[in-house]
């Protein structure tokens, strides 16, 4: 992507690496938010990370060709941020550019801390948002995060929705006494209803969850059932059809030479006040279980293949150099989200610690998705933090 305005040529490369895992490159249809600031400056590669996109396709309709799911699941396990800055730099080298620019949000900040630990020498500098995961196992420390704030964010959403408190546990109450279908054929349950939790990490977001929510029930000739419209909502909303490798390597990208064992899983399971039957339910994020490939048609052929990784050690090497990070010389920048509920902000203060030269910026003004208010304005700020330039 570039600014047809200017004479594209002459400008150098930034490579976007987008949230995660599992996400194709971004397909905008303008220039707007930040890529309209970063296109005065730069050429934009919107790269399909592996199996995403245009990449050689990874899902429940492709993986069973490669054999069973012990070859499945050994296929995926090179499907890591090491790999994803292993194809970026034959990339970068195939366009014939120097060390280039990178932008990282939310897990696209993991790889870009993988590309400082292991190709620091393609890179001139570095731009993160919402993305300084742990760089130590194990994963359970970033779901006891998440779901601590999960709970804050819960109570935030309630105190401006009050009336939602009733409308939700309605909900749940429902899908569990009387069979309500998704439009992909499954029985919706209380648990996937939680995931509309999803909502919650970003500014806005938390109003479009009231929209949804506000008129979910119709009266029917047998009763109030859910309207067909919340339905589809939601369903968009939890199937993971359109990107099945988000739920089979999502906990992958928090191990290093351990196993995950279904982190978030464990963790919730000792948090009581997630339940689904709890007197006043509150909703979960950005997380996988085991009943996902349960429930969900797009990933229950898949079943086996993600057990396999959950249980996995062998084939999970370091997705960072500790000690080359802590010599890093590359011009790197940050933006850390006080109220993230995602990727903590304690946890990114620590990541920023331990790479030498980075610079953090927190602001409480956004969340998770910060980019999607003000891309223009947080993108500018990184930018010129970086170059030693005033924002």
């Amino acid at each position: 992507m570039f600014d047809p305005a200017l004479e594209s040529a002459g400008l150098p490369w930034l490579l976007f690496l987008q949230g995660g895992p599992g996400g194709r490159g971004n397909r905008p249809l303008g220039l707007s938010g930040w890529l309209r600031e970063a296109s005065k400056s730069f050429r934009v590669l919107m790269l399909d990370q592996r199996g995403t996109g245009l990449s050689t396709p990874a899902s429940r309709q492709t993986l069973p060709l490669l054999g069973d799911a012990g070859a499945q699941a050994d296929y995926l396990a090179h499907f890591r941020a090491t790999d994803i800055v292993a194809d970026a730099e034959l990339i970068r080298t195939a366009l014939g550019s120097g060390p280039w620019s990178i932008f990282g949000q939310s897990y696209g900040g993991f790889c870009a801390l993988t590309y400082l630990s292991f190709a620091p020498g393609g890179l001139k500098e570095v731009l993160i948002t919402g993305g300084l995961g742990p760089l130590t196992g194990p994963a359970d420390q970033v779901y006891q995060a998440t779901f601590g704030r999960l709970i804050g964010r819960n109570a935030e959403y309630f105190a401006r929705y009050p009336q939602d408190r009733a409308v939700l546990t309605r909900i749940m109450r429902h899908v569990r006494d009387v069979p309500e279908l998704l439009p992909t054929g499954e029985r919706l349950t209380p648990e996937r209803v939680q995931m509309l939790g999803n909502y919650l990490g970003g500014n806005t977001r938390i109003d479009a969850l009231h929209y949804l929510l506000e008129d979910a029930f119709v009266p029917t000739p047998g009763g109030d059932r859910l309207s067909d419209g919340f339905l589809t909502q939601l369903s968009a909303q939890v199937s993971r059809a359109a990107n099945p490798l988000y739920a089979l390597m999502h906990e992958s990208i928090y191990v290093q030479e351990e196993a995950s064992n279904w982190a978030a899983a464990r963790v919730l399971s000792a948090r009581p006040e997630f339940a689904p039957d709890a007197a006043e339910p509150l909703l979960t994020g950005e997380a996988v279980y085991p009943w996902y490939f349960v429930q969900d048609p797009a990933l229950a052929p898949l079943r086996e293949v993600a057990a396999l990784l959950a249980a996995r050690t062998e084939g999970w090497g370091r997705l960072y150099d500790l000690d080359r990070l802590a010599r890093n010389t590359v011009p790197a920048a940050a933006a850390v989200y006080t109220e993230d509920i995602y990727v903590d902000r304690d946890i990114s203060l620590s990541t920023a610690s331990a790479v030498k030269g980075l610079q953090v910026w927190e602001t409480a003004d956004f969340h998770h998705d910060g980019i999607a208010d003000d891309g223009e304005g947080i993108f500018a700020r990184l930018l010129a933090m970086v170059r030693g330039e005033d924002a």
